[in-house]
């Protein structure tokens, strides 16, 4: 094995610690449980009940709240509260590069929002939701999960502060508009020219719109087009919040 190789490989391990210090530290704190379960159930409850609508044609909606908030309530609470206790402080002086670190934050919440977004699925199997292709639903739910969590070490990047509180306020900001924009309870091609302009800017469009392919309804976008961005952008959140990380870190200790 080479020396990059046998480099890039014990990184990993190193992100994989993270993950189980994550998992112990972060997944029982009342911001993850409260914006990653209730808070996607309660806004699907008040889009569904009274509406004359089947939970077939519900569905994308749900699984796209259910994987947008569980996949972005664990990541930018990370930063902030290991900055107060001074742990980000300690983990930084020690053998891991700052990438090996947020690629543990966002494998961490890749974990905590596949588990959860399993829950709804699960329903809906058991409701009788008629999926067509059970390949596509499980590749997407992966794909828009792993996104997703990178844009949630997005989030905490800037500004480089230790109040978790501070951070989830802002997050809710850009969170909320996101969901409202993104085809989650109406269809791309119900919206008018501007919405669907507005839409395009959300990553979680492009995922509601393959669950719709794979529960047999029409597709917006062309499927490519749709696994292409999702897979890109996701790669984009991560590089774009290592570097704006990086160049923050220290003002977080200050």
């Amino acid at each position: 094995m080479s020396d990059s190789s046998s480099y890039y490989l014990n990184q990993f391990k190193r992100s994989l610690l993270i993950v189980k210090k994550n998992v112990k530290v972060y997944y029982s704190k009342g911001p993850v449980i409260i914006f990653g379960v209730v808070l996607p159930m309660f806004l699907f409850l008040a889009y569904f009940i009274g509406r004359n609508i089947s939970l077939h044609e519900a569905f994308p909606g749900l699984l796209g709240m259910t994987v947008f908030f569980s996949s972005t309530s664990v990541g930018p609470t990370i930063a902030p509260w290991e900055s107060r206790l001074k742990t980000l402080e300690r983990l930084i002086c020690s053998p891991i590069s700052l990438w090996s670190i947020f690629l543990g934050d966002v494998l961490s919440s890749f974990l905590f929002g596949f588990l959860i977004s399993l829950i709804p699925l699960i329903l809906g199997l058991i409701l009788e939701v008629a999926f067509i292709n059970y390949f596509l639903i499980v590749g997407v739910l992966i794909l828009g999960t792993m996104c997703f969590s990178a844009f949630s070490i997005l989030l905490s990047a800037y500004p480089p502060s230790d109040m978790p509180s501070t951070i989830m306020m802002l997050t809710s900001l850009i969170r909320f508009p996101l969901i409202f924009i993104s085809g989650v309870f109406a269809p791309l091609s119900a919206l008018p020219s501007w919405g669907i302009i507005l839409s395009s800017i959300s990553p979680l469009t492009y995922f509601v719109d393959l669950t719709r392919v794979a529960l047999g309804g029409g597709n917006y976008y062309p499927l490519y087009l749709d696994l292409i961005i999702l897979a890109v952008v996701g790669v984009l959140f991560f590089i774009v919040a290592v570097s704006i990380h990086k160049h923050t870190i220290l003002k977080r200790f200050s």
